[in-house]
């Protein structure tokens, strides 16, 4: 479960859902942008939100693969990249 306090989470972030990587994610930026941080602590926050931002990212590509995959099973057309 995700610690709103800090952004960490007892789950490695590897067996975090999209949705838990995206709440994690809004935590760490909330903590950042209230300014009663060290600068250490908040490079540490930064890291971390750079490593679950590049995990949400890699999630949703392969969800777009999927979709694409299914599309072409179907005969559909592909859908246009997510966002």
């Amino acid at each position: 479960m995700t610690d709103p306090a800090t952004g960490s989470s007892s789950d490695s972030p590897d067996s975090m859902s999209y949705e838990q990587l995206v709440e994690s994610l809004e935590h760490l930026t909330e903590r950042m942008s209230d300014g009663d941080i060290g600068i250490e602590e908040a490079v540490d926050l930064y890291e971390r939100a750079g490593r679950l931002e590049a995990l949400a990212r890699t999630r949703l590509e392969r969800v777009q693969q999927r979709i694409n995959a299914l599309s072409d099973e179907g005969g559909g057309d592909a859908q246009a990249p997510l966002k």
